[in-house]
Parts: C-alpha cells; sequence; structure tokens
C-alpha cells in the first residue's frame, strides 16, 4: 500500500514555503501555483513534466514552473525522500531582475531536472537559512542565498551553474559590458553600516542600498572584498561582540541578547565552531 509521509515546514522568509517529504506514493497530474525548486535525498523518480520526461535521483535539484502540469512516480524499491521550496512569483520575478541587472523580467526554469555537483550545497544553504529561525540575520541570509541559488540555476545548464549573469538566450552576451562593477567604496559603505551596529536587523536591500549597487553584486563584491559574504561577515561581528562581552563577565544569556543573537543556545554553536571552546569554559578562563 503506498504511503506517504509529509512535513511543512515554516519559512523565515516572506513568500516561500517549505515541505519535507519521503513517499512511494504515485501522484497523478497536477500544477502549483507557484515555482518549485527541491534537492532529492534519496531514491528515485521518473515524472511527466511540461519540458518532458524526467528521472531525477539523490543529489538532483528538481524545478517546476507555475502552472506546468506534471506528475511523480518512484523508481526502484519505491520510496524516495526530498525537500522542496515553493517561491511565490514575485519573489522569483524580484530574484531574478536583481542577478540579471535588469535584463530579464521573468523567470522560467529550462531544465526540469539539474544534475550538477555544486547546486545540492547552494540548495542546502538556501533551505537552512529559511527554515532555520536560529540562524543569526535570518533575513539577510535567505535573501542572500536566494540570489545565490538563483545565479546558479538561471542560465544552467548554458553556465553549468556558473556564479554569473552575463549570458543567456534571452540577454545578448554584450549586455555584459553594461554590468556595473562594483568598487571597494560600495563595499567599504556596506561593510560600514553592519560594523555600526552588528546587533541591527540589517537587510540585503539595506546593504545593497548603501553600497549603490544590486543586492546580487554586493553578495560577490563583497565576498571578494573581504573573504565573507554580508552574512558571514554579520555573523563574525556578532561573535565577535559576544565574545568582548563575556570576557568582561556578562552571563551568556546576556551577552547573547545584547550582541543580536536568537538565543544562548545559539551564541554557543557559533562561539565553538569559531573559537573551539564553550562560552561557558572561556568565562571560566577569563575570571
Amino acid at each position: 500500500m503506498a504511503s506517504a509521509q509529509f512535513r511543512s515546514v515554516r519559512c523565515t522568509l516572506p513568500g516561500v514555503h517549505a515541505v519535507e517529504a519521503c513517499s512511494d506514493h504515485s501522484f497523478s497530474r497536477h500544477t502549483h501555483e507557484e515555482f518549485g525548486i527541491g534537492l532529492f535525498v534519496r531514491g528515485a523518480q521518473k515524472s511527466f513534466s511540461g519540458r518532458g520526461m524526467v528521472e531525477a535521483g539523490a543529489g538532483d535539484l528538481v524545478t517546476v514552473n507555475p502552472g506546468e502540469v506534471h506528475d511523480g512516480m518512484p523508481i526502484g524499491d519505491g520510496v524516495r525522500s526530498w525537500r522542496m521550496l515553493y517561491l511565490d512569483p514575485p519573489v522569483v520575478g524580484a530574484a531574478v531582475r536583481d542577478v540579471s541587472e535588469g535584463r530579464l523580467m521573468q523567470l522560467e526554469f529550462n531544465e526540469p531536472v539539474m544534475h550538477d555537483a555544486r547546486l545540492p550545497a547552494a540548495f542546502v544553504a538556501l533551505y537552512r537559512a529559511v527554515t532555520e529561525p536560529q540562524i543569526a540575520a535570518a533575513g539577510l541570509a535567505a535573501e542572500q542565498e536566494l540570489l545565490r541559488l538563483m545565479a546558479q540555476t538561471l542560465y544552467w545548464p548554458r553556465d553549468r551553474g556558473a556564479d554569473s549573469a552575463s549570458t543567456s538566450a534571452s540577454a545578448p552576451a554584450s549586455a555584459s559590458a553594461r554590468v556595473r562593477t562594483p568598487g571597494p567604496a560600495g563595499v567599504l559603505r556596506a561593510r560600514e553600516l553592519i560594523d555600526d551596529d552588528p546587533r541591527a536587523e540589517l537587510s540585503l536591500d539595506d546593504l545593497a542600498q548603501a553600497a549603490g549597487i544590486s543586492r546580487f553584486h554586493l553578495v560577490r563584491a563583497f565576498g571578494r572584498a573581504t573573504g565573507l559574504t554580508p552574512h558571514a561577515y554579520l555573523v563574525q561581528r556578532r561573535i565577535a561582540m559576544a565574545r568582548a562581552l563575556i570576557a568582561r563577565g556578562t552571563p551568556l544569556a546576556e551577552a547573547a541578547a545584547a550582541s543580536g543573537f536568537a538565543d544562548q543556545s545559539h551564541m554557543t554553536r557559533i562561539f565553538v565552531r569559531k573559537y573551539g571552546i564553550a562560552p561557558a569554559a572561556y568565562a571560566r578562563a577569563c575570571a
């Protein structure tokens, strides 16, 4: 008898809905109103899509466009599991306009299945950013990872996941010459905005406006200039602030709240990952 387990996961980014599934069920043809992009974790399936018959297995990304008729049936032992993000069209449209520097107004995924070793990590980074509220500055992380995944899938397979928006069947190659190359001054302004108050809930829009460039190009330029994404830099500034507070004898819960973390446990995880020692042990060493 066919069985299916589905779990709806609350997302921190408006317009995004997450689903985790494990099923041997064969789904009849249906449509969604949203864009869908997901990762197969286990097993395999074959399906009809508006772009042909396809097969997907563990490690593959699958996509669906709004209104696209598709189905799905298991291959092999019948059990397959996947994680799916459903994105409202305005969310995808805004990301596409940003990534393409306004050359594209809307996206339609070209491929129903993407076999690319680099894409699962990009999907998982976005999935975590929108489903784990304890991630520091979750809004900034979610925006950042959405843009990065859109950049990798927008022109796939032509660019094979390249982090670039310079070529497309819908945009002439010469258009890349018109893309502004952000200078260090813009990145410096964005960085100063974080440094001024690392506890602030900054969005990627806030940082991009300070830099005077698009959100997508800020992420790329910030990484080139600092070696970190804007979100990673913000987390680093917050954990450094927490470390200084703990060294001065501030109780751990207070240090977490004062430095912008969701709670003490979240601060502890970041602290151990960054410094290799628990905050409590560090506090005792500083006493």
